[in-house]
């Protein structure tokens, strides 16, 4: 198995912006593990928090387009001279449609990581057959809250891992919604997982680096 994945979405909290952002990114590049730890940053902190030695850095998001007259559009060619070496796309918060999912891999370079996240496992089943990277299943009512995924429904994530690797076998699956400690990391590597997708977890506690040490405690 290949080292699991800590992927940290900064979504657009105060907390995880800007100079904020950059010291988060330094937290997470600083925490000692054999985990893969990739910041989510937005697009405006791609170019500073990707100087961060020893951090991944991936884009919320990215569209299908090219350089040219596409107003408001995320271009990837652009993202990744600006340091973005993944993305995320599909999450709860921005929803695409496969056509977009399909048409954005095509532009990305071979090997460039991408997450494709899946409210449940039928979308989970549509996406594997794209054939991302990853798969981060987050059932969207528990996203930010209190419970985890992994205990308040710990049967969609193995049924998701079941599901996508029956379609294809090479898309790894993470999980996320709730995911707040090293105890909810490790039912999930126990479930199939091969790591987690959070935010609020880590971006909005009181002391991020000890939040940090806790979730790879167990790996």
């Amino acid at each position: 198995m290949e080292a699991p994945l800590v992927v940290v979405n900064f979504k657009t909290y105060t907390s995880a912006l800007a100079s904020t952002a950059e010291k988060l990114g330094m937290q997470m590049a600083d925490v000692p593990t054999n985990a893969r730890m990739v910041a989510v940053t937005s697009a405006f902190d791609l170019s500073s928090v990707s100087s961060i030695a020893g951090l991944e850095v991936w884009s919320q998001h990215l569209d299908p387009v090219g350089q040219g007259s596409f107003t408001g559009w995320l271009e990837p060619e652009t993202a990744i001279a600006r340091g973005a070496s993944g993305t995320i796309i599909n999450h709860a918060e921005h929803k695409v449609s496969l056509d977009h999912v399909r048409e954005l891999m095509a532009m990305l370079p071979e090997g460039f990581p991408i997450c494709a996240c899946a409210a449940d496992v039928e979308e989970a089943r549509a996406l594997a057959k794209l054939g991302p990277t990853f798969i981060a299943v987050e059932p969207p009512e528990l996203i930010g809250g209190d419970i985890s995924v992994t205990t308040a429904d710990p049967s969609i994530v193995s049924d998701t891992v079941s599901a996508v690797k029956e379609v294809n076998p090479n898309v790894r699956v993470l999980c996320g919604a709730g995911v707040k400690n090293g105890q909810d990391v490790a039912t999930a590597i126990s479930l199939g997982a091969e790591g987690v997708l959070l935010a609020s977890g880590v971006t909005k506690a009181n002391d991020p680096a000890a939040v940090l040490a806790d979730l790879v405690s167990q790996l």
